[in-house]
């Protein structure tokens, strides 16, 4: 089954020509984001400016997990990928990835929860770049960047600043910073990819300049395996679950094009939002009544003015 989304999915990404793109190795690099990996995580806080010793300077080491990049739209300026987390005999819908060319309208993270809407780029700002968007679980925004595809001494690689909240491997254990400057690197190659970070740790306050508690490297390594240790993963991800977060999706669409900020509470009746729609994905609705239950539940978390 995974075979043959893989197959299907790398078809259509393949049959997208180089005509709509800075170059054709744009393409077979998105394209190369795709697949099943075994993927490996490993973060050093390496200088901290806290004064007050309460940083600890040191190596983060995560075991490897298998991931499973599975392509859910292409289109000539537009790439849409879902990643599907294979850890302790479960699968876990995890992060989402957009790639669009040329995209003139774009959201930065203001810290505390709060994204605002920038001013549109000229066309001319943004010719022959591709945009990035990664958003969370819930698919609610994380951080968005744009930049050219760029070959040098034998590499391929996106390279891009962009501020983000907390990851997810730390805003249950840290509230001492509030913003994470990512510089986001992605070398990549038929047999895999490299995220290469080097993070800021942000205090932010309005008013203020920005205070860099602590500095971050980071090495997610992305390894391409046989697809059989994606199965799991493709027989996760059923076309009932793929219409569910559709509408998902839709809703997010639908609310960020009303305004000009968009501010997110974590938690409602002791819920995170990831938690409360799968409530709503256990009811099995359809259609109509579906979206309208995820739009209720959801509008519960976002503001948007």
């Amino acid at each position: 089954m995974l075979r043959t989304l893989a197959i299907t999915g790398i078809s259509v990404l393949a049959a997208i020509s180089a005509a709509n793109a800075q170059t054709a190795k744009d393409q077979e690099a998105i394209k190369n984001l795709c697949g099943c990996f075994e993927v490996s995580f490993n973060y050093a806080e390496t200088f901290t400016n806290d004064t007050t010793e309460k940083q600890t300077v040191g190596k983060l080491n995560e075991h490897a997990v298998v991931e499973m990049v599975l392509p859910l739209e292409a289109t000539p300026k537009k790439y849409v990928m879902q990643h599907l987390l294979v850890a302790g005999g479960q699968v876990i819908k995890h992060w989402r990835e957009d790639w669009e060319f040329e995209k003139t309208n774009l959201w930065s993270y203001n810290g505390d929860q709060k994204w605002i809407k920038k001013a549109p780029l000229s066309a001319a700002a943004v010719k022959g770049e591709w945009t990035q968007t990664v958003w969370e679980v819930d698919d609610a925004p994380r951080y968005q960047g744009t930049s050219k595809w760029v070959e040098t001494n034998g590499q391929l690689f996106w390279l891009n600043t962009a501020d983000a909240p907390l990851p997810r491997r730390e805003y249950t254990k840290r509230s001492d910073y509030n913003v994470m400057e990512r510089t986001n690197r992605l070398i990549v190659s038929s047999k895999g990819y490299m995220h290469e970070q080097d993070n800021k740790k942000i205090i932010r306050k309005e008013g203020a300049a920005d205070n860099v508690l602590a500095y971050e490297k980071g090495y997610n390594k992305y390894v391409r395996v046989e697809d059989s240790k994606c199965d799991a993963a493709a027989k996760f991800w059923t076309a009932e679950k793929k219409e569910f977060w559709k509408d998902v999706v839709a809703v997010w669409n639908e609310q960020m094009s009303k305004g000009n900020t968009l501010t997110l509470v974590k938690a409602v009746d002791d819920k995170l939002m990831y938690e409360a729609l799968d409530v709503v994905e256990q009811k099995q609705l359809k259609d109509a009544a579906r979206k309208k239950e995820i739009e209720k539940v959801m509008m519960k978390y976002i503001t948007i003015k």
